[in-house]
């Protein structure tokens, strides 16, 4: 829910914004109004492309969630929240974040190592905000506790222009 000290963070998610809407494809994030991720939506918004937020009622009241959606779903729990948004999207790009992202994050890469889904993960490296997290996966690939395989699992770069092609193709690796 923040938007981080450099303004190259919310350029970023402008810009993701954008490519979404020029793909034609829809945005289903958190649902805050707020931050990095409110930026994005409102950009989606802004170009006349779907935002789907799911929050639940606690973060809506704490965060401000986003009441201008083309789509809200207020839920129960963190644990439902998380559930729905995976059963609606078709891929995952992690912007710069704190805690809630890093546990997202590491969440749903866990989930594509255990076989429950195969939709691409990429890391929207801004800044090189990622690289210390891309150097300790390499450390615990290379200490073997991630394989290799599973290290491909992630992929990065440092624009959305360049990220979107990247998660494209490690799709198709996985189908």
């Amino acid at each position: 829910s923040k938007k981080g000290t450099r303004p190259s963070y919310a350029h970023a998610a402008e810009e993701l914004g954008k490519v979404l809407v020029d793909r034609g494809w829809s945005l289903v994030y958190g649902g805050g109004s707020i931050g990095l991720m409110g930026v994005l939506a409102n950009t989606v918004l802004d170009k006349g492309g779907e935002v789907i937020g799911v929050i639940t009622q606690e973060l809506f009241d704490h965060e401000v969630g986003h009441s201008q959606l083309t789509k809200l779903h207020i839920v129960d729990s963190m644990h439902e929240r998380k559930k729905l948004m995976f059963d609606l999207v078709d891929g995952f790009v992690v912007m710069p974040g704190g805690y809630g992202t890093l546990d997202e994050f590491f969440e749903i890469v866990t989930w594509q190592q255990l076989g429950i889904h195969a939709h691409p993960v990429g890391l929207l490296n801004v800044d090189r905000y990622f690289d210390p997290l891309l150097k300790f996966l390499d450390h615990a690939r290379d200490e073997e506790f991630i394989s290799a395989e599973n290290r491909q699992l992630v992929v990065d770069a440092d624009t959305p222009a360049g990220l979107i092609p990247r998660m494209l193709e490690a799709k198709k690796r996985k189908t």
